[in-house]
């Protein structure tokens, strides 16, 4: 497949294996907790890890989930107006220093929007490591303009994404071992038995996104799509600069979620995701988490699994947020300071 692809270069069902592949180590880690404040033991405390069970600390699912989206970036979504949302993630398998991923990828669907200048492209992505074993695999949907605005577009009717992840296809490390957890090495004693369905969680920390972040976390993931990478030519839309990378979005959101939930473990899955609104260097991201299910895991009774919805807010303190979407509106359309919408799974603790 040729690089810099638009609309009326996609076919579906054409398979893609992206170039690059990536050994991670500890200083992307490092790096990662300077961009984002992440305080996760999990992800940076080696004795922590080590009594969970884990030869060495994983490295942050989110982290290894950015750095995979973008191996595709390139094939994908160089040219992308914007990556809408994303189904059925499937984290299946915790990514180490020294590991080394490459990604690949199948055209599953294309829709060209009314406008005839742009459409949605939609691809089903899986990672591999050095051993050839999948660690994750994820679907999302991205629309991307076209180059000959006369070009036809064969479009195809996709099967509807999944609207969650099965818990059958949920994959819990093979090594974790939560018999020895260190409460005081996270914080908090709250575990799954202490949250309620439909629980609100407000959390009150800020982080204001700036330039220098924001290229620097493009920049470790090497995702090079023009809208986060050439100023120049965003100077010349509707925005004015560059836009913010929804992962970045999330990460910031998930490093802020961690004041409340701060016994979540490995993520598990990202049941669906969209990204809502638009952010800029110089908004100020807050989150608050909705708790929208609890399952148990069969064998299991010394850990739960947490479904959670994380919504990312910008220049507004999360206590302020009235709705999430528009009021006065039919159609679920969101509030304009509502930048993220995720809807995703965790390893949680059961009872002390």
């Amino acid at each position: 497949m040729s690089k810099s692809n638009f609309l009326e270069d996609f076919i579906v069902e054409q398979k893609i294996t992206h170039a690059i592949p990536r050994t991670l180590t500890e200083g992307d880690s490092s790096i990662y907790i300077s961009l984002t404040g992440n305080r996760h033991p999990l992800y940076c405390a080696q004795t922590f890890s080590n009594q969970l069970g884990f030869s060495k600390t994983p490295l942050n699912d989110f982290l290894v989930f950015h750095i995979a989206f973008g191996r595709t970036v390139q094939d994908i979504s160089l040219n992308a107006v914007a990556n809408l949302g994303y189904a059925d993630v499937r984290f299946i398998k915790p990514v180490y220093a020294g590991d080394t991923i490459r990604s690949e990828s199948k055209v599953i669907g294309i829709k060209e929007n009314s406008n005839k200048i742009s459409g949605i492209v939609y691809v089903h992505s899986i990672t591999k490591n050095q051993d050839d074993d999948e660690v994750l695999s994820w679907k999302r949907w991205v629309m991307i303009p076209k180059n000959n605005k006369d070009a036809v577009i064969k479009e195809s009717v996709m099967e509807e994404l999944p609207k969650t992840v099965s818990i059958d296809n949920i994959q819990i490390p093979k090594d974790l071992n939560v018999s020895n957890f260190d409460f005081s090495a996270t914080g908090s004693s709250r575990v799954w038995d202490d949250f309620n369905d439909n629980e609100f969680i407000n959390h009150s920390r800020g982080l204001t996104i700036d330039e220098t972040a924001h290229t620097l976390a493009t920049h470790l993931y090497q995702n090079n799509a023009k809208l986060h990478f050439d100023a120049h030519m965003m100077k010349g839309t509707a925005f004015g600069q560059r836009l913010i990378y929804g992962g970045h979005i999330i990460s910031l959101c998930h490093s802020i979620s961690f004041e409340g939930l701060e016994n979540a473990l490995n993520i598990v899955a990202i049941n669906g995701g969209v990204h809502s609104n638009p952010t800029l260097a110089g908004d100020t991201i807050y989150a608050k988490t909705i708790v929208i299910g609890k399952d148990k895991i069969d064998g299991r009774d010394d850990i739960g699994l947490l479904r959670l919805r994380l919504i990312g807010i910008k220049n507004l303190p999360s206590s302020s947020l009235d709705s999430i979407y528009q009021e006065n509106t039919n159609d679920k359309i969101y509030n304009p300071n509502v930048v993220l919408d995720l809807d995703y799974s965790v390893i949680m603790p059961r009872g002390k």
